[in-house]
């Protein structure tokens, strides 16, 4: 049997001397594609820090790791990159807008995902095997036509998908999208989570961080419900969005349609 993407040991974070997570215990499996859902100031974020060994909780009184990934309570972070993709809005903020200013290509892009890096420099070794592995990810992706053009000139949703390709272009165990779809209208956060469910049926285990009900793909088997730093409702879709358990985290009456396999949330009046 594969080892957990991730396990917690009653794990607590402080941060400014907030509680942030609150001895958190919860494993999520290898090829369990599982949700977190929560408000604002819910944990998530943080959470996925300690999953990319960014933060590190307390330690235990035990002696008992709080914090394992893939089974290994001790990593070097960049081999941990090769096991572990990660899109969010935040690094497409970092790419477009940051020191690189958008003038990356595609595919210097894609390829920096191999050194861990915002792009392509001297002191990098690029094989012909990591062209080939780039421009597979592209293809998978379906911006394959933008190889050579830069983030700059592509539209949000473009640029977003080369980000999930450079995710994917050292083929890790599981990728993990935190709310990924900020920034993208409705056209392009359709096409973008269509994508993520191409990757959810290539095996590679899904971790969506999302305050977004909406952005549940079909393929999540397993909704975690966060508030204030604690799991609130932890299952299945079936048994955690709905209107009871969604109230229970986001504090309002909520009701709940699925469609398609698709869940829509709407807050009700008082």
């Amino acid at each position: 049997m594969n080892t957990p993407v991730l396990e917690l040991q009653h794990a607590t974070v402080v941060l400014g001397g907030a509680t942030i997570l609150d001895n958190l215990t919860l494993t999520i499996r290898d090829g369990e594609h599982t949700a977190i859902l929560g408000p604002n100031g819910a944990g998530k974020s943080t959470l996925i820090k300690l999953l990319t060994l960014q933060l590190y909780p307390l330690a235990s009184p035990n002696g008992v790791p709080p914090i394992r990934v893939f089974g290994r309570a001790r990593w070097d972070v960049f081999d941990l990159r090769s096991q572990l993709g990660i899109v969010s809005a935040d690094l497409h903020d970092r790419f477009v807008h940051g020191n690189v200013a958008g003038r990356i290509s595609a595919t210097d892009a894609v390829l920096s995902g191999f050194f861990a890096s915002q792009g392509v420099f001297s002191n990098h070794h690029v094989t012909d095997a990591m062209r080939a592995a780039a421009a597979a990810a592209l293809r998978l992706m379906g911006v394959a036509h933008l190889a050579q053009a830069t983030l700059d000139a592509m539209s949000t949703g473009e640029a977003r998908r080369v980000l999930i390709a450079r995710a994917l272009v050292h083929e890790p165990r599981a990728l993990v999208l935190d709310e990924p779809t900020r920034g993208l209208d409705l056209v392009a956060q359709h096409a973008f989570m269509d994508r993520v469910r191409a990757v959810a049926a290539r095996g590679i285990t899904i971790l969506l961080v999302t305050h977004h009900v909406e952005e549940i793909i079909p393929e999540v088997d397993r909704v975690i419900l966060l508030g204030r730093g604690r799991v609130i409702h932890d299952g299945g879709k079936a048994e955690v969005l709905t209107p009871a358990c969604l109230a229970d985290a986001f504090e309002a009456p909520i009701a709940v349609d699925c469609i398609d396999g698709y869940y829509r949330v709407h807050v009700e009046r008082r």
